[in-house]
């Protein structure tokens, strides 16, 4: 099933994003293989070690957001929810229907985008897991719109995102100062390039995926945005993936610099939601 707002993604971004998971699926790289034999055997410990979700999902209707590939989808239905996962990617998806035949799992499997989840129903899932993928759409604000339609009120929404400033930041030091310097504006609609970066170079495909359209997103868009569309946020970490004697211009020796990756915990309260329109304005949804 298709986006019911764009039903031929032709949106440059949503198509860009699509057309990249499908190649890096095909390629076999690491962020689109599917979940390992090591992984399942406590799936939960797998997906929540923080601890955020109570140490137990059983029978919770849960929703793997642009998260197809065959590993979310088994490893919480391992864990024992109820699985739905959306994802643009048909050959993404097509890893979750092969992983669930084989583990004998049940997944339901939807293909559409993260910004248009119609084909949902209003208040349907307890548990909302969204990994790295906001990036890939100007506008973050109309997915948490989206997802405070299908999560029913009290339940929980677990995201990921690129750091602002690890997309506005450059993929290798600076040849003369020996600093990682920023080469993108923060206040910016467009989206990023990989600047000085190499594209083919292993630390700028980790930090970029290659032909995929990012854009940043202020922290006022991924937190308040996020309080303004039905949500309280009840913790927020940094994915810690520094390492302060790794080799210069590796991934750990970046993310010592900048860190990468932001992961929020939030809940869905019962009150209307607010939406901040573009020019700053709050609007009623």
């Amino acid at each position: 099933m298709k986006s019911a707002r764009d039903p031929d993604f032709r949106d440059p971004a949503l198509r860009a994003a699509r057309r990249a998971y499908d190649q890096m699926t095909a390629k076999g790289v690491p962020l689109c293989q599917v979940v390992s034999d090591e992984d399942l055997r406590d799936p939960l410990a797998t997906v929540d070690g923080l601890g955020w979700l109570g140490g137990n999902i059983r029978g919770w209707k849960t929703l793997c957001l642009a998260a197809g590939g065959g590993r979310q989808s088994s490893l919480y239905s391992a864990a024992g929810a109820e699985v739905t996962v959306v994802d643009i990617s048909p050959a993404m998806l097509e890893q979750d229907r092969e992983v669930a035949r084989q583990r004998g799992h049940r997944v339901r499997v939807i293909e559409g985008s993260m910004d248009d989840l119609s084909m949902l129903g209003v208040g349907e899932f307890d548990l909302v897991i969204h990994p790295v993928s906001t990036c890939y759409l100007p506008n973050i604000v109309l997915v948490y719109q989206q997802v405070a339609r299908v999560l029913r009120a009290g339940g929980l929404y677990v995201s990921q995102h690129k750091s602002p400033v690890s997309l506005q930041g450059s993929t290798r030091r600076h040849r003369e100062t020996g600093t990682y310097v920023i080469e993108t504006p923060y206040y910016t609609d467009e989206p990023v390039s990989v600047g000085s970066g190499n594209p083919d170079d292993s630390v700028t495909r980790r930090l970029r995926e290659t032909g995929a359209m990012e854009f940043v997103h202020r922290w006022e868009q991924l937190v308040g945005g996020l309080c303004r569309s039905g949500f309280v946020v009840e913790d927020l970490v940094e994915p810690l993936h520094a390492k302060p004697k790794a080799p210069f211009n590796s991934f750990a020796d970046r993310a010592t610099h900048i860190a990468p990756y932001v992961r929020i915990k939030a809940r869905r309260i019962s009150a209307e939601p607010e939406a901040a329109s573009s020019n700053g304005f709050k609007i009623q949804v």
